[in-house]
């Protein structure tokens, strides 16, 4: 069973509201967040944060990167895929790395567009 941290890991109408982000699962050595629904220019804010948050937890303890899961994930913007990459540049510059799970096929496919893929290593369960 994975280690809670933080809140649950749902993004409801409350986490916009409150600016909190989802919680952190510690699975072996990675801090996994989960993001629900959709990745726009409403809730990219909040990814931010809870990536945030995950790399400042990543710092302090062994986990050694963050993985985002994003199986829930049913839409992704250039204002989530700008979060995602601002996020990414921090974790490159603190020593460790963001890693995509379970990324639906819209995401994947604004990955490879924007040629954005190479930069986020994949993790998907076996």
């Amino acid at each position: 069973m994975p280690e809670r941290h933080d809140r649950p890991d749902r993004l409801d109408q409350s986490d916009r509201e409150t600016a909190a982000p989802p919680g952190i699962d510690i699975v072996g050595r990675a801090a996994v967040v989960r993001p629900v629904g959709e990745i726009d220019i409403d809730t990219a804010p909040t990814l931010s944060r809870a990536l945030a948050h995950a790399l400042t937890y990543v710092a302090t303890s062994r986990a050694d990167r963050i993985v985002a899961d994003c199986s829930r994930v049913t839409f992704c913007d250039s204002s989530g895929l700008n979060a995602l990459i601002a996020a990414r540049l921090q974790a490159v510059e603190a020593g460790t790395a963001i890693h995509l799970a379970n990324p639906a096929p819209q995401l994947q496919r604004l990955l490879q567009m924007t040629g954005a893929a190479p930069l986020f290593p994949r993790e998907d369960p076996a």
